[in-house]
């Protein structure tokens, strides 16, 4: 037979080469845009490319993810089981791709291929699924875990819609839905073989079992199903892989054949849309009965999913789940997965027939809590009508474990009825109420706060008689952040001369080895090396700040930043006060020499929450009269950048010079910004609050801007009585700047828009601003006299780096490894 004389088609590889070359990235994403994606290259969009380079490099993680679970497997590890309502994992190509080790051939891949990497990282939509500081702490974990060889699965929720994209309209925020699976989401695969049915309401019924023992038969009035949703975790520079499961809610019967044939076409889809409900946003407005009861309803439901689960793989190699405890160290990221305890008590005691003891005892070595905040309003108490409703088998459970609990307390404390009501799991004051926290420390092995003053005021405060009754439960794990994702990859500038200047880049993984530039923090050349870095990233933030929001400002000036959750106890507003104290001394005097500065905040405010929305809106007042005014010249400008997000983060971490940290002493529990801002070089103005106080002694106190009242300081102030009025006539500045924004300078005329803000600080100030206005207005003296010496800010600067090895997330893992979960690193080849 005559062969044909024409050339072959190319044949485009669509699966995985294992070849890390360049020339080797570049054939896989040609293979995954054409067999993946259905594009070629003349019409691929740039989404296109993205998704192509995302599936070529999950095609890595598979690899090293297949090897990991079979080593856990065959080797049958203990593992971590990390439960949260939160994961703020943030935008995942450019973190795997510096946990590959494969970021400079990809980047030379793209090019080759006409295409820039930092396009494609822009390009990723971020999944927003966490609110702030508990989301991302959860991220930086599970990525922590994963570097140091720890079996780990992490379980939360795939909220279709995350936290919400904030724009800024008329100087208000506005909700905008965060859409984020709308162009694909390559990082997921799911798992629709893994389903686990949910029971939500009905009733309850005891009845006498095949072996004449005493059950319960629990019978609901809906049920929903979970299907597993699954991202991989890599580690850095190390084969092992993790998996976060995120939990999907389904009907159990999503379409209804028979309503539908009689023309109720809504009543054929209501079961989907009811069940799909439970996880379709982050955080619905609990303020109403519905929003509490669906809030209940995610935290039950994928508790419940990830517990079966758990079984389920447990079961897999073991016959009976007597050791359940042993395989499986389950901490609890603060009180959302608290259901656990119950839960698992549920399907012990239930579904596989153990007694109450046994299965009590194993509960409570399966579980730890770590603590997450010290303000009373902020543990969670689910209405008792409620929580009856939506898992009454839940709530004869732990009304079961409350009798017990408390009969122990009274024999430890006899006659003490006010400790009894003060522990109990039932709140009984008002409406009654189930206390979530103190069902996690009662059903825990472990209890941690997330700084050492967090941990402290925990044992002197908020759970105090716990402490009393079970002090050897408490220690602290203070919260730690990810260098990969927040110095290596947001700041490549500051990681190539850190690395330069140590000779290599174990410091990666070891981030103690940063204090090997200690010596050089007097280098001129070093010094100047440093300050380029600073200002080229200074540079991108100005950028990006003139396509955000129009404003254009001067690289050269002190950026001086506050970008976090807007909340009264965090203090935006004592910042603000103190801007319009500045530029009332420029009005007053034109040829004021000052240090240029560029304040610029940024975060988002609960939709519900009126004071932080006001805030938002006074500081664009504030922004847009002062940036406007001719008298300032550009020695100060004020700045709101809209969305906060840990991909914005990445571009305005490394540009800070001054990083504010001024919330009340004693109500932050720990904060990460903090930690993020000095790894990147940024000075720290901060009172002793949270992990403040752990950075200041790491960094020194010469190289942090220290004011305010102390925590004990701020309860004894309150103690006596505290009247800020009293205040005003030695603050001449602090009442000039209240008077200026309610004369409606800030909001065209308008003397009532901001006056909820002056009568909270003048009526109450409960987070006590005008206490501490003065000595932070006289820090910032000390920020500007510093800033105006190069040599000594950039010593400063360099030192806040070098000695930031404690607050890497590693270390924090290794203590709850060796404190609380008692596990080994499991390497995998």
């Amino acid at each position: 037979m005559k062969k044909s004389s024409r050339k072959s088609a190319p044949v485009h590889p669509c699966g995985y080469t294992a070849d890390n070359t360049p020339e080797g990235i570049r054939r896989d994403i040609e293979g995954k845009l054409f067999c993946m994606v259905g594009k070629f290259p003349e019409v691929a969009t740039r989404n296109n490319y993205y998704l192509a380079t995302a599936y070529a490099v999950r095609d890595r993680l598979l690899q090293h993810w297949v090897r990991t679970a079979k080593t856990y497997f065959e080797k049958a590890s203990r593992t971590v089981v990390y439960l949260s309502a939160e994961f703020l994992i943030g935008p995942q190509l450019g973190r795997n791709l510096i946990n590959l080790g494969i970021y400079d051939q990809t980047a030379a891949a793209l090019r080759a291929m006409g295409q820039n990497l930092d396009d494609l990282i822009e390009q990723e939509e971020e999944p927003g699924l966490g609110n702030g500081g508990l989301g991302r702490l959860a991220a930086c974990y599970m990525e922590s875990l994963a570097t140091l060889q720890i079996p780990t699965i992490g379980y939360g929720i795939r909220y279709e819609f995350g936290i919400f994209d904030q724009v800024i309209q008329d100087g208000r925020q506005v909700e905008i839905s965060d859409r984020w699976l709308r162009l694909g989401y390559p990082w997921e695969i799911t798992h629709p073989e893994v389903t686990y049915e949910v029971k939500l309401g009905g009733y309850t019924e005891p009845f006498t079992d095949a072996d004449g023992r005493y059950a319960v038969r629990w019978v609901p009035n809906r049920i929903v199903l979970g299907t597993p949703c699954d991202t991989l975790m890599q580690g850095h520079g190390v084969s092992t892989v993790n998996m976060l499961r995120l939990w999907k809610a389904e009907a159990h019967e999503s379409f209804n054949f028979e309503a539908f044939n009689t023309g109720d076409y809504y009543g054929a889809v209501h079961q989907k849309v009811v069940s799909e409900n439970i996880t379709k946003v982050l955080y619905p407005n609990d303020e109403p009965v519905a929003g509490k009861q669906l809030r209940l309803e995610q935290q039950y439901f994928f508790v419940s999913c990830a517990l079966r689960d758990m079984i389920r793989i447990h079961l897999q190699r073991a016959k009976s789940l007597e050791n359940f405890h042993r395989k499986y160290a389950v901490q609890l990221n603060d009180t959302h997965p608290a259901i656990g305890v119950a839960e698992l008590m549920r399907l012990l005691v239930d579904e596989h027939a153990m007694d109450w003891e046994p299965a009590w005892e194993i509960t409570r070595q399966t579980f730890a809590y770590t603590n997450h905040t010290l303000l009373p309003e902020a543990l969670e108490q689910w209405p008792l009508p409620l929580f009856r409703r939506v898992l009454p088998r839940h709530l004869e459970i732990i009304f079961e474990i409350n009798r017990r609990f408390l009969a122990e307390v009274a024999a430890r404390y006899p006659g003490d009825p006010d400790r009894l009501a003060r522990m109990s799991l039932i709140g009984e004051h008002g409406e009654k109420t189930v206390r979530m926290a103190h069902l996690a420390c009662v059903g825990s092995s472990a209890i941690n706060g997330v700084a050492a003053l967090h941990t402290d005021l925990l044992k002197q405060t908020l759970l105090r008689d716990f402490y009393d009754l079970w002090p050897e439960k408490f220690s602290n794990k203070t919260n730690g952040v990810t260098p990969r994702r927040f110095l290596v990859l947001a700041n490549p500038g500051l990681t190539r001369l850190i690395s330069a200047r140590l000779g290599h880049d174990d410091w990666m993984r070891d981030l103690d080895h940063l204090r090997g530039l200690e010596p050089h923090a007097t280098d001129p050349e070093f010094q100047e090396a440093w300050r380029r870095v600073k200002h080229a990233n200074k540079e991108k933030l100005a950028a990006l700040i003139r396509q955000t929001t129009g404003i254009t400002v001067d690289p050269a000036s002190l950026f001086d930043v506050q970008v976090k959750r807007i909340h009264e106890y965090k203090r935006q507003h004592l910042n603000l006060l103190r801007v319009v104290s500045l530029y009332q001394r420029l009005k007053q005097n034109p040829d004021l020499k000052v240090t240029p500065r560029t304040v610029i905040f940024g975060g988002k405010a609960a939709p519900g929450y009126f004071m932080a929305k006001l805030i938002i809106r006074l500081i664009n007042g504030v922004a847009g009269v002062v940036n406007a005014d001719p008298d300032v010249r550009d020695r100060l400008k004020v700045v709101f950048f809209p969305d906060f997000n840990v991909k914005n983060s990445h571009h305005i971490y490394p540009a800070a010079d001054l990083s504010e940290q001024i919330s009340t002493a004693g109500m932050e529990a720990s904060g990460t910004g903090n930690m993020k801002f000095a790894m990147n070089g940024a000075l720290t103005i901060g009172t002793l609050d949270g992990a403040n106080v752990e950075i200041r002694d790491e960094v020194g106190a010469e190289n942090f801007f220290l004011f305010g009242l102390t925590a004990p300081e701020v309860a004894e102030c309150k103690r006596q009585g505290y009247h800020p009025q009293h205040l005003l006539g030695d603050n001449p500045e602090l009442r000039a700047a209240l008077d200026l924004i309610g004369s409606g300078a800030f909001s065209g005329g308008d003397r009532g828009l901001f006056q909820p803000v002056i009568r909270a600080l003048l009526d109450r100030d409960d987070y006590l601003l005008c206490a501490d206005f003065a000595p932070y207005v006289e820090a910032q003296t000390r920020v500007a006299e510093v800033y105006r010496d190069p040599a000594a800010w950039t010593r400063m600067s360099i030192l806040n780096t070098a000695r930031m090895g404690k607050f890497s997330s590693d270390r924090a893992i290794r203590e709850y490894c060796r404190d609380i979960w008692h596990v080994d690193p499991v390497p995998v080849a």
